[in-house]
């Protein structure tokens, strides 16, 4: 009896914490447990794995209805979590040698109090990357990265304390770079229009929108605000673009599908794997927020976490081609319908009038 209690209350909380995500409330309660499916889905499966221990009684309507909900739940996380698995059919990859001249890219949150420059500046040394975005970069940071200004000719510095800093560097020829702010006064994203070595053109963005939580923002406003202001200046935009920074998200989340609805961009994580980025100290509770989208041009052939480097998040590492245009893959990224649209319209307005330490702006 008291085994049976136990296996109900259990099943009612891993219940609970898989439907919660599904409420639009945009309270950083429901937004966080976006976060835990991974973990979720293990727990659940542990708790099926019970079933078979001779601990269990296997009978009474409570027992049947807790494992019927248990087995939907179970089901329901997969079907959300399967796409980001090996087992799914990963897009298309670079085939021709004309493709040869590719990209990489190198993208870490290095937290705004960690202080070991030096493991960032000899990781970079190994990769060679022809761009960096590092975010929660302050002015401490500008100046334990100021050697990288030796190997990358173009840097792009926007040096702040409010953990919301980024700094990018390049050694590919920039056409154009500007820094928005598109939510707050002080939450900056970058726009970069760069060419390949081959002269390929292609647009950049870096982006770091506030987390939902206890401790920082109390709603995801901000934070869906900024991403889907960041996805429809992307829909507009005509040739590759990437985008790629920490997103204080995951990529099955409401707000991410609606990024990629509204942005028509691909996420390389379907079919590779999680990536799982976040937090560099506590592998079980480690989720996949720095995450990276790119257009139909675009054809991924490394997509990878590397060594810490003293943060709390690991650093993302791309090697992209660009080919000519693949309406196809565009086309295999839904639109959103109109009651979307207009949820859309609702997110960003909201976001740019919340209340919080970074005041609104009007759209620049």
């Amino acid at each position: 009896m008291i085994m049976m209690t136990i296996w109900t209350l259990g099943v009612f909380l891993l219940v609970l914490v898989d439907l919660l995500p599904l409420v639009s409330e945009q309270h950083w309660f429901f937004r966080v447990l976006d976060f835990v499916r991974i973990q979720l889905w293990v727990l659940q499966a542990l708790m099926l794995l019970v079933l078979a221990g001779p601990w269990i009684e296997a009978e009474g309507i409570l027992f049947w209805v807790s494992t019927g909900a248990l087995v939907a739940v179970g089901i329901h996380n997969s079907w959300v979590l399967f796409p980001y698995t090996p087992l799914y059919p990963k897009k298309r990859r670079f085939k021709s040698e004309a493709e040869r001249q590719g990209v990489t890219l190198l993208s870490v949150n290095v937290y705004l109090f960690n202080a070991q420059y030096k493991r960032l500046l000899a990781l970079i040394r190994e990769q060679d990357p022809d761009v960096v975005l590092t975010m929660e970069s302050n002015h401490a940071w500008e100046q334990g990265m100021a050697a990288l200004e030796k190997v990358y000719p173009f840097s792009q510095k926007v040096a702040l304390e409010n953990t919301y800093g980024m700094h990018f560097y390049t050694r590919l020829p920039v056409i154009n770079a500007k820094v928005h702010y598109l939510t707050a006064d002080d939450l900056p994203s970058m726009e970069i229009q760069m060419e390949t070595r081959d002269g390929q053109a292609f647009t950049f963005w870096g982006v770091h929108p506030p987390p939902p939580s206890p401790t920082e923002e109390p709603t995801s406003k901000e934070r869906d605000s900024e991403l889907l202001s960041v996805a429809q200046r992307v829909r507009k935009q005509t040739g590759p673009v990437v985008v790629a920074g920490d997103f204080n998200n995951v990529a099955w989340a409401r707000s991410s599908i609606l990024f990629r609805k509204v942005s028509r961009l691909i996420d390389p994580r379907i079919g590779r794997g999680f990536v799982s980025t976040f937090h560099a100290r506590y592998p079980v509770f480690r989720f996949p927020i720095d995450l990276f989208f790119h257009s139909g041009e675009v054809l991924i052939a490394s997509f990878k976490r590397l060594r810490g480097i003293g943060s709390d998040h690991f650093p993302l590492f791309c090697r992209f081609y660009l080919s000519e245009g693949t309406p196809g893959q565009k086309s295999e990224v839904p639109q959103p319908d109109s009651e979307e649209r207009e949820e859309i319209k609702t997110m960003i307005k909201e976001g740019r009038q919340t209340e919080s330490d970074r005041p609104a702006v009007a759209e620049d």
